[in-house]
């Protein structure tokens, strides 16, 4: 048996794959559900605010699958050098709304973050929005503005790491040079602690001799490095389209890029992993692992907006409130967790087998009495069954891909 991690194994396997919280997203009891259901589905890692609670959360979320600390997704935090639409919230002022407006912004909106009715005196729920800034446009007062956020390293990261985050991703892009550069070097004597560093970056002329100046730089780190070729960012919802310009890029990576393993994320969805078996990006389970210093296949994939969607319905029915369907419902519900988190002990074996990962020692979990077996009426069962839906197709190519969100 390899003594890497699971998360490590995933990579140099070609099947990593990587839930995205959301830069900016900071609805605690969705974090936390989102962590537990996708680390039970099977993904290695999972990529969130920088921001202490939200860490808190997801942690809450990955303690409860109770995997030990071999087989345990990575708890990853993001960091932006610069204005980067990550890292952004909208905003507006209620009171300026017109009592008659029929609010477009609030059916656009995918993480429900904006009431649906004009007289309730509420503008958007920044701790759901995540700056995908497609209520911008649709206003027909044009009273939608953009908040940017950034974090600041030195003050946070001691507590991110107390906290036992595993890795960071750095948001920069073409015209950021001298920016990442001044980041890097704050960043620098937290870098030993990293079991993984990713830099995400979109596609723009340039952009791959951009990220071999950042690499030289950089180079060599004491972790895994991960270049995040970033499409569409916040788009995989929209439709199947939106998945081609991370295809695109990250074989400009591939064929051209610095050392380093290449995801692909930005407009990921249902039809990214059979796309990229189409193109020959998924290594063959014939081959050998995916050396560090690069290969001709990608070693994985992120979803961010279309994984949060994909289970949101049934993360609603748990009495969390909407998280993100595009209709947000008639009246709001508690924001409170459900008790029945540990009713999945019996998926989660059933999980590792599918993955062909050595169950853990149930000793380290094992509850005060016998679990019952898990309900197919349980919304958190339905949540883990359509959640591995989208995790499995990258792990085991014999899996079918699903329908995709209509």
């Amino acid at each position: 048996m390899s003594k890497l991690s699971r998360p490590l194994q995933s990579l140099q396997a070609g099947h990593w794959f990587k839930l995205i919280c959301g830069a900016s997203y900071q609805y605690l009891p969705a974090v936390q559900q989102l962590a537990q259901v996708y680390a039970l589905a099977g993904a290695d890692c999972v990529d969130v605010a920088a921001d202490p609670a939200v860490v808190a959360a997801a942690k809450a979320g990955l303690d409860r699958v109770g995997l030990p600390p071999r087989d345990r997704p990575w708890l990853m935090v993001s960091l932006n050098d610069g204005e980067d639409p990550h890292f952004r919230k909208a905003q507006f002022d209620p009171a300026t709304c017109p009592p008659d407006c029929a609010r477009p912004c609030a059916q656009i909106c995918p993480a429900a973050a904006i009431a649906p009715l004009p007289q309730v005196n509420q503008g958007v729920m920044a701790d759901r929005c995540y700056g995908c800034g497609r209520c911008w446009p649709v206003c027909p007062y044009d009273r939608i503005a953009s908040h940017s956020t950034f974090v600041d390293p030195a003050q946070l990261l001691p507590q991110l790491f107390a906290l036992g985050i595993d890795a960071l991703e750095i948001h920069t892009q073409v015209h950021h040079r001298q920016a990442f550069f001044d980041l890097w070097q704050r960043l620098k004597p937290w870098v030993a602690r990293l079991k993984l560093l990713a830099i995400s970056c979109p596609s723009a002329p340039g952009a791959v001799a951009y990220l071999w100046d950042l690499y030289e730089a950089i180079a060599p780190l004491p972790c895994a490095l991960v270049w995040q070729a970033d499409g569409r960012p916040m788009s995989g919802d929209i439709g199947p389209g939106t998945t081609h310009a991370t295809l695109d890029f990250a074989q400009a990576l591939l064929e051209h890029g610095p050392p380093g393993y290449v995801q692909v994320a930005g407009g990921t969805n249902a039809y990214t992993v059979p796309k990229l078996r189409q193109l020959g990006l998924l290594r063959p389970p014939s081959a050998d692992p995916v050396p560090l210093q690069g290969s001709a296949w990608v070693a994985g994939a992120a979803y961010g907006s279309y994984a949060r969607r994909w289970v949101a319905p049934l993360l609603e029915e748990m009495a969390i409130g909407p998280i993100g369907s595009i209709e947000a419902p008639d009246s709001p519900r508690s924001a409170s967790a459900p008790d029945n988190w540990e009713k999945s002990w019996d998926n989660k074996t059933d999980v590792l087998q599918k993955l062909a990962m050595p169950a853990p020692d149930a000793t380290a979990v094992a509850p005060e009495a016998p679990l019952p077996h898990p309900d197919p009426n349980d919304p958190l069962q339905q949540a883990l069954d359509r959640a591995k839906e989208l995790v499995l197709p990258l792990k085991d190519p014999h899996y079918l891909t699903p329908e995709p969100i209509p």
